[in-house]
Formats: structure tokens, C-alpha cells, sequence
């Protein structure tokens, strides 16, 4: 079973508004890069199929695949920078608490990809959770 990781997305209140900010960095090429502070303990479990899975206003709404963990600079000025995949999968919207930092998430506890749910992946993200919310869906 792969590990993933959760994470606020801090400034974008939806997946298109993250895909607008990426967008001047992959025009250039540049590879898509997750800086941290802290390097995770279980970073080869990280690469070897995980995930980042990012909480906009409450619910999680998408998720990149993890290519590479590595540590940047040595000793207390040291950084954790994440090679993330190009493609950003929309998943079935999941209510999320804030919290700090990153935290791991179990495969088991990892919603799943939208376009496997037998929900078109261009519905409204407003009525996607409202469906959930009511059970519906």
C-alpha cells in the first residue's frame, strides 16, 4: 500500500487557481517542485507511489503524484524539496479540518479520483459536496 501525503493549498481556493499560478513555470519547463521545511522520515515510501493530496477550503479536491523527496542544504538550514507530477487528478471532494504542515494519509484513508466515481470530472465543485453532504453521492 502506498503513503501519501496531505497538505493545505495556501493562496488557491480551487484546482483551477493552482493550474493558473503553474502555468508561466510549466511554460518554461520547469519541473513542479514542493518546498518544505521538514524533510519527511518516510520519504522513499513517499516516492515509491504516493501521493500529495491538497486541502482547498476544507475539502480535499486533488492530488499529484510524488516523484522524488530530497533534502536541500545541511544542518538547521536544511529544506525538503518534492518533485511532483505534472498532472493534477481532481478527486471526490473530502471534508478536511486545518492543520499545519503536512500530514501522512493512509491509502485506505485517501478519497478516490473523481473520474472513477461515475461523477463527470467538470461538475461544480458547490455540487459535488453539497451531493455528499446530503448522502446522496
Amino acid at each position: 500500500m502506498s503513503l501519501h501525503l496531505i497538505k493545505l493549498c495556501v493562496g488557491c481556493d480551487t484546482v483551477e487557481a493552482l493550474l493558473a499560478w503553474r502555468g508561466p513555470s510549466a511554460g518554461r519547463g520547469e519541473p513542479w517542485i514542493l518546498r518544505t521545511r521538514q524533510t519527511p522520515k518516510r520519504a522513499a515510501e513517499l516516492a515509491d507511489g504516493g501521493s500529495l493530496y491538497r486541502v482547498y477550503r476544507g475539502q480535499i479536491l486533488s492530488r499529484q503524484r510524488i516523484l522524488a523527496v530530497r533534502t536541500v542544504v545541511a544542518g538547521p538550514a536544511s529544506r525538503c524539496e518534492m518533485t511532483l507530477d505534472e498532472t493534477v487528478v481532481r478527486t471526490v471532494p473530502t471534508p478536511r479540518r486545518a492543520f499545519q504542515g503536512w500530514r501522512y494519509l493512509a491509502a485506505g484513508d485517501a478519497p478516490g479520483d473523481l473520474d472513477q466515481s461515475g461523477f463527470a470530472e467538470d461538475a461544480p465543485g458547490d455540487l459535488v459536496r453539497r451531493l455528499r453532504e446530503l448522502g446522496a453521492w
